[in-house]
């Protein structure tokens, strides 16, 4: 949006949160548990990914080549490659605001707390240019998995299901605001980073508000 911060309130809106990056855990546990489109997407992903990891590890357990050791070995790889694509991820999110308009982008980590944040400080996005942002990683490292689902040979498949099912899981971040946005579709919501004071800004027009605007 072509809107400074100090702006918002000149056009109607009002805070609605504040979210101190310190506490984005609790605060995308309880958005994850809305009945939203976003928040049921993410849950069936994660069960399809699962059970079709199941399906790999079970696959062929009557032949006699079949090692469970192996396959094992294979899809621990697959969770530890998805760690690695963190900051790919991240990038992802940071070439995604930059093509919604925003200018200066940073990236911020608590390992201790295991989040990984890609900020755009001052820039306020709409619903729309939200979505761009959040689903672009899972967007693009989902799409290329699944490709290469049919391009490796059999030992690597359970890999990539490993990459996938772990990758999926860490985007939780990512569809919990895009619930929060649903949650709340009805106010507008719009959204900004304070870089310096680790918190993000969720502004909404209430109904009464829309109204007097109007």
């Amino acid at each position: 949006m072509k809107i400074k911060p100090e702006e918002l309130t000149q056009k109607g809106y009002v805070q609605l949160d504040s979210l101190g990056h310190k506490e984005l855990v609790p605060f995308i546990q309880t958005y994850m548990k809305k009945k939203t489109k976003f928040a049921l997407f993410y849950y069936v992903s994660n069960f399809i990914i699962f059970a079709l990891a199941g399906y790999f590890f079970i696959e062929g357990y009557n032949l006699p080549s079949y090692k469970f050791g192996d396959r094992f070995s294979y899809f621990s790889l697959g969770l530890a490659i998805a760690f690695a694509l963190v900051p790919l991820h991240e990038f992802i999110h940071v070439l995604a605001y930059k093509s919604q308009g925003a200018t200066k982008t940073s990236y911020d980590a608590n390992l201790r707390k295991f989040y990984f944040m890609a900020l755009a400080d001052k820039f306020v996005a709409n619903k729309k240019e939200f979505q761009v942002v959040a689903l672009a990683p899972f967007m693009v490292i989902t799409s290329a998995l699944i490709v290469l689902l049919f391009l490796v040979n059999s030992n690597w498949i359970i890999t990539i299901v490993g990459i996938l099912l772990a990758h999926t899981a860490m985007c939780s971040g990512d569809f919990g605001l895009l619930s929060y946005f649903e949650f709340n579709k009805e106010k507008q919501v719009v959204t900004y980073d304070d870089v310096e004071n680790k918190i993000s800004y969720f502004y909404g027009q209430t109904e009464k508000i829309k109204m007097t605007v109007e």
